[in-house]
């Protein structure tokens, strides 16, 4: 009986110690251990948006999946036309922030109304190349509503689709990636979003209500020129420094719509 006692004191306490000594990352566990793709590792794509983006129909066979690609940088927008290959993402068309200067857009390349604008130039541009510019002239009269050119087919030739690829950005209302996607749907592409992010927009409790104004004054840069007339008033040392390259382009508050106006023209 004393062996049969200090045989079950002994599997309780072997019990006991196995509880807080099991090791859970062993070497099976280490052998199967499959790292993240590079991209993932570095936190430069999210796979699970991805993979929704770019898998394509099987009836469809070898026809390409376009992706509205919008990336906004310290210093500049970026627009792509991306469809996915073997080889790796190609490149249809872009247009950068940057380009606008040609147009008359000489500073803030990175606000709502510049976003916009590179979305419409590349709009024009994708459009242009495959000889649908004349069938989608896009919004003519732009006034902040919204619009879907599959709503209003010109031609005989479907319009030209493609999906807003954002990256990693938040999905904020206002934000400007949904300026430039703005801009490419006025400008004539097909582009599927409902107003719920744009500037002005109020969510309700059964349904929410876009502010046109509110979001037309974004486009044309009246955001920006109300803030110009408020430093210049309250504070003139603050505004000097901040809008130091509007001084230097001569740009004044009341000039910034017009500019706009002119390089939508343009585009």
């Amino acid at each position: 009986s004393t062996q049969s006692t200090w045989g079950a004191k002994q599997r309780r306490l072997c019990l006991f110690v196995m509880a807080f000594i099991k090791v859970v990352k062993n070497k099976a566990y280490f052998k199967r251990f499959q790292v993240k793709y590079r991209r993932r590792r570095e936190g430069k794509t999210d796979y699970y948006a991805r993979r929704r983006l770019v898998a394509q129909d099987k009836n469809k066979y070898n026809t390409p999946k376009y992706r509205f690609v919008v990336r906004v940088t310290n210093s500049r927008v970026i627009c792509q036309i991306a469809y996915a290959a073997l080889q790796g993402d190609k490149v249809l068309a872009a247009a950068d922030s940057k380009e606008l200067v040609r147009y008359g857009i000489k500073v803030g390349l990175t606000n709502y109304a510049a976003a916009y604008a590179t979305g419409l130039l590349l709009a024009r541009r994708v459009l242009k190349q495959l000889k649908l510019d004349s069938d989608y002239a896009g919004q003519v009269d732009v006034d902040g509503e919204a619009y879907h050119v599959e709503e209003n087919m010109e031609g005989d030739r479907r319009p030209f689709k493609a999906l807003l690829d954002i990256g990693l950005a938040r999905t904020t209302t206002g934000a400007r990636i949904f300026g430039a996607m703005k801009g490419a749907a006025d400008g004539g592409m097909h582009i599927p979003h409902n107003e719920k992010r744009f500037p002005g927009y109020e969510a309700g409790e059964k349904e929410g209500n876009l502010d046109a104004s509110a979001h037309r004054d974004h486009i044309f840069g009246i955001h920006v020129s109300n803030y110009m007339e408020y430093l210049q008033e309250e504070d003139p040392d603050k505004y000097a420094t901040q809008f130091s390259q509007y001084i230097k382009a001569n740009i004044k508050a009341d000039g910034v719509e017009e500019m706009y106006k002119k390089a939508h023209a343009a585009i």
